[in-house]
């Protein structure tokens, strides 16, 4: 471990904007790069003592509508003297030009360069942003490896669902936060802030320290890793007596208590989601044991009716967006999602703003969400996830959606106006045949004859698509070998003659789906050990770049750099992959706490060998998975007994710039 450097931080940051500026015209989407979309905020930096750079590992039109960023966004710039900003990733002309002309990576707010802040947070989706990440540091002028990083570079921090096994980025990050972000940046901020005003004594080492002192940051240089000799992990234990053996998750309980975000940034340049989203609850308790989103972000929260109520007026109010997305990982399973529709629909009757549950379970849509959701003529896309194409892997996966239930769903749609729904599948699951994939042809057909015979219209369309089944840490699932991705792809190719073999429907019926190698990769990134970031340097090294679009994606330098890096550690790609893992392998993540006992996990793997269903345990007793008494909490649901919104009425209520009608 290096010694701390006592280089100073920098006292102001100039704007990089009059080198940049030259350089946008010759740059596909420049004005992705200007900043000052309604809602940036930008202030004075000699006024802040604690100053964020805050990153979605991905373009600007994937990442300024994410919800965690402009959360974190908006709660730091509420302190007086605290000021954050935000960057994205450069598309690679622009990255080119940078460096012929050597411009750092900026934000996009103040066009600051990122290397003058104090903590850059990155917040991960997908372990497929870990190439943009590399490119964003090296772009900066911050010394790749964290080992080698002085006073003068901002700590790198690692946030979001990839951040529950940061493992294979160990190299390149200082810490990383496991859980929920609204407190947990507020704790580094104060800690941050203490350590500066006292003259930031013993260095980036002391500051890192006090924060894995917290037991909730984790910071893996105070980490070492012993491996055996066929390659598993003998254990991970602390290098110093002062940290502790475990990290555990942050877990925000009252969601009311952050309304956020309050104003929504409006984006200058065309985007993924352009909405109002509010999330009205987090965590899932289904089960689906492939889902690491719901198993990572247990307990149940619910946000209530008459908060949602009043941050969809505001945030309306605000951005002029016409959509309001009804955010969570099941949305129609709040305790309140009628009254919320039907308030909410009510309310803004009249105006072209329309209503949208991004997430919807096939058992949880019935006619009446149809019909607020239709009510003002505008009808958003409809998702249904079935997942698995038979009874028999749906029981394995324990998302159990009979196809009765999809037929009525899906023809409650299409009698309510709706021409158009989307079924999503995965394929690679754990015990698939290909006969469990064909399931989802004849699925595919019925339902559109179902639509037909009801609608007496043969205007009815679905879409089919198809998604790599990725084993994840902290789910039952993280112990499953992977298919290989020229079976996957097999099954694909069956799948598609089989929606086809009947031209009357398969005329009717869209087909997308992702081949298996892009999924191979994100499983060994999901699953890695720190021997990973070999690859993952080497990738990035080598080209890599936006890992997670199919133009810019190569899986030949993934399988290349595989091969030459990891023989050394006597491992190599299928042994992270396509190998099952057993009982008693210590996982590379083990040490972090999600909340979830392994023992329970195990289990449920085994249960789903077994096809064996795990009911909902928001309305059976307890399964004991661990989450509410290792984080102190209970699940919390509804219902409030409130119907009706505390909206101003319509006739009073300032609709957003071109609501009316």
């Amino acid at each position: 471990m290096s010694a701390p450097s006592t280089t100073p931080r920098p006292v102001a940051a100039n704007s990089v904007w009059p080198r940049l500026e030259p350089l946008l015209p010759q740059v596909t989407k420049p004005i992705q790069y200007v900043g000052g979309e309604l809602g940036a905020v930008v202030k004075d930096w000699d006024t802040a003592t604690v100053r964020w750079a805050l990153m979605y590992p991905d373009a600007y039109e994937v990442g300024l509508p994410n919800q965690g960023v402009q959360i974190l966004y908006e709660v730091l710039n509420e302190l007086p003297d605290v000021l954050a900003e935000r960057t994205y990733a450069v598309w690679p002309d622009l990255e080119k030009l940078m460096r012929a002309h050597g411009v750092p990576q900026f934000t996009v707010d103040a066009h600051r360069s990122v290397r003058d802040f104090d903590v850059f947070g990155v917040s991960f989706s997908t372990e497929l942003g870990y190439t943009n990440l590399l490119t964003a540091i090296d772009l900066a002028g911050i010394p790749l490896l964290a080992a080698d990083r002085t006073d003068a570079d901002p700590v790198v921090v690692a946030g979001g669902h990839a951040a529950f096994n940061p493992e294979p980025i160990a190299d390149f990050v200082d810490a990383a936060v496991l859980g929920d972000g609204e407190e947990a940046v507020l704790e580094i901020t104060a800690i941050v802030r203490d350590w500066k005003a006292e003259g930031c004594p013993g260095g980036r080492d002391e500051l890192l320290l006090r924060l894995a002192r917290t037991e909730s940051v984790y910071v893996p240089r105070f980490y070492d890793v012993d491996y055996l000799p066929d390659g598993r992990i003998q254990r991970v234990v602390p290098n110093r007596p002062d940290v502790p053996f475990r990290v555990h998750k942050r877990t925000t309980m009252d969601l009311d208590a952050w309304p956020y975000p309050k104003k929504p940034l409006v984006p200058l340049a065309e985007t993924v989601h352009e909405r109002y989203a509010v999330e009205i609850f987090r965590g899932c308790t289904r089960g689906c044991r492939f889902c690491q989103a719901g198993m990572i972000t247990r307990p149940v929260r619910e946000r209530s009716i008459t908060t949602v109520g009043q941050m969809v007026q505001q945030g309306l109010e605000f951005s002029g967006f016409h959509e309001v997305g009804l955010l969570s990982l099941s949305s129609a399973d709040h305790s309140e999602i009628g009254d919320m529709c039907s308030g909410l629909a009510q309310q803004y009757e009249g105006t072209n703003v329309s209503l949208s549950l991004p997430s919807t379970r096939v058992d949880a849509f019935n006619i009446d969400l149809a019909q607020e959701l239709s009510r003002n003529g505008r009808r958003t896309g409809l998702t249904f996830a079935p997942e698995g194409g038979s009874e028999r892997i749906r029981k394995v996966i324990n998302k159990m959606v009979s196809e009765e239930d999809l037929i009525r769903t899906v023809v409650t749609a299409y009698t309510n106006g709706w021409r158009q729904v989307k079924l999503y599948f995965m394929c690679g699951l754990p015990t698939e045949t290909d006969e469990d994939v064909l399931q989802i042809a004849r699925m595919a057909h019925e339902v559109i004859k179902a639509g037909r015979e009801a609608t007496g219209s043969r205007d009815i369309r679905c879409t089919v698509s198809i998604g790599g089944f990725v084993p994840k840490p902290h789910t039952p699932f993280q112990w499953a070998a992977m298919e290989r991705p020229e079976v996957i792809d097999g099954r694909l190719k069956l799948l598609k003659q089989a929606i086809n073999a009947d031209r009357s429907l398969g005329r009717a019926i869209g087909f997308r789906y992702h081949d298996g190698e892009p999924s191979l990769i994100e499983g060994l990134l999901s699953r890695g050990d720190r021997r990973v970031g070999a690859v993952i340097r080497k990738v990035w090294e080598n080209g890599g770049r936006f890992d997670g679009w199919s133009e810019h994606f190569s899986y030949q330098r993934w399988v290349d750099a595989a091969a030459e890096a990891l023989p050394a550690f006597g491992v190599d790609l299928d042994w992270y992959t396509t190998r099952e893992r057993d009982e008693l392998e210590v996982l590379p993540w083990d040490h972090l706490d999600s909340g979830l006992d392994k023992d329970w996990l195990w289990q449920d793997w085994q249960d789903a060998m077994s096809e064996y269903e795990q009911d909902d345990c928001r309305w059976t007793p307890c399964f004991d998975c661990g989450v509410c008494p290792a984080m102190d909490t209970e699940i919390q649901i509804g219902p409030t007994g409130r119907k009706l919104l505390p909206l101003t009425p319509v006739n009073g209520l300032k609709l957003p710039t071109g609501a009316q009608q």
